[in-house]
């Protein structure tokens, strides 16, 4: 395993870490009789490989149903000093009720602190307020981390660039948890910003929300070769420096070994990486055409600055993601997430385009023609049965 200083933290992170939401039982929290011993088994074992192979970073949330119970049956065999455990906790409005939800945690657990605790979900300025106000989840964030039961405070986010970088200008965070990787670099911004602060930067579900590439389709496998597509990105995401950590949401033990392969190949990068990017771009400009793909974001309307709140920028991406590298089952499943997402992931579908009238919001766009023809392509390719985010499951 490669290791990376987690920003102020001081903490050598592994490369990889492993993510808590895959294994666990139920999205629900459930008595403990309830849960099958050979779910448990599997658990234990999926971390028994991970700190075999140096992943001794263990991260999960309150809001991950059995995961923390689950967990806690297996972290205090180990040397604690040994592990990296972080647990997130959802800001809200009382910030007792913070307090109590993670007590809750580390009772599930069964461990005298945690190293990392995030505030969960920091997406939007409410929860941004429920934060860091006088008297808010951060000041009993602190509080706690005074009584030894936090060592270092950070937090998770499924906002924009924008909110992101509010978040870490407060200068109160050690680290942050956010999305970034090949198809998705709309944050790079909050990672530099993440530099700046000397922050701990965690890369949310690289391989789920990067593309489902556990499965990917035929032409990106293609596309990507000699790498598999996981690989690919994994190897993009670490070959910056500024990030220190990908998670690994591992369902079972052998869900490590396809991202062990990136190791090797790290030292490389600068020669693995620009033939496969190049093939990447040329199939984008190939499929979609070279202005479409250089200029479809600029000057885009946000969702909340939208007609019926359609999230213009979201739909296009899924679209050119479709055609171009055949990414069709993963961009239904983001599609069909809106209007279901709330702050995780806002804004609606393009199902009612023939009752909007875009043509004000999109006047500063170079394709403003083009976009809503764009947009009912989107919906007619994508649309399916609603999605619901997999903690509402």
């Amino acid at each position: 395993m490669l290791y990376r200083r987690f920003g102020r933290t001081e903490l050598q992170m592994p490369v990889f870490s492993c993510g808590g939401m895959r294994y666990q039982f139920k999205w629900q929290d459930v008595p403990q009789s309830e849960i099958p011993a050979d779910n448990q088994n599997n658990l234990e074992a999926t971390i028994l490989r991970a700190v075999e192979v140096g992943i001794n970073h263990i991260e999960t949330a309150r809001g991950y149903g059995s995961s923390e119970m689950q967990l806690g049956r297996i972290l205090p065999k180990f040397p604690r000093e040994k592990l990296i455990v972080q647990t997130k906790v959802n800001p809200v409005a009382d910030a007792k009720k913070f307090r109590q939800t993670f007590e809750q945690s580390l009772r599930n657990l069964q461990l005298d602190y945690v190293d990392l605790l995030g505030l969960h979900g920091i997406n939007h300025d409410e929860s941004l307020e429920h934060s860091t106000r006088p008297g808010g989840c951060l000041e009993v964030a602190q509080q706690l981390q005074a009584e030894g039961k936090v060592r270092f405070i950070g937090f998770s986010t499924h906002g924009s660039t924008d909110t992101i970088v509010q978040t870490i200008k407060t200068n109160q965070f050690d680290y942050v948890n956010l999305h970034w990787y090949y198809i998705n670099q709309w944050n790079w911004a909050a990672i530099e910003a993440a530099k700046h602060h000397d922050m701990g930067v965690f890369i949310i579900s690289p391989s789920d929300k990067g593309g489902k590439l556990y499965d990917p389709p035929q032409k990106l496998v293609n596309l990507c070769a000699p790498l598999s597509p996981m690989v690919f990105n994994d190897l993009f995401c670490l070959s910056h420096q500024q990030v220190h950590t990908l998670s690994i949401g591992a369902a079972k033990p052998q869900d490590f070994d396809e991202h062990l392969k990136t190791l090797d190949l790290l030292d490389r990068s600068l020669e693995v990486l620009p033939p496969i990017l190049a093939r990447l771009e040329e199939e984008a400009i190939a499929t979609l055409g070279k202005d479409w793909v250089k200029t479809w974001q600029t000057n885009l309307p946000t969702w909340d600055e939208t007609p019926g709140q359609v999230n213009i920028q979201v739909i296009l991406w899924l679209l050119n993601l479709a055609i171009a590298y055949d990414l069709v089952d993963y961009a239904k499943m983001r599609y069909n997430l809106l209007g279901n997402g709330s702050h995780w992931f806002p804004g609606n579908k393009a199902d009612i385009l023939d009752e909007l009238d875009l043509q004000q919001c999109l006047a500063r766009s170079p394709h403003a023609d083009r976009i809503p023809q764009f947009l009912a392509k989107a919906h007619q390719l994508l649309a399916g049965e609603e999605v619901k985010r997999l903690s509402r499951t």
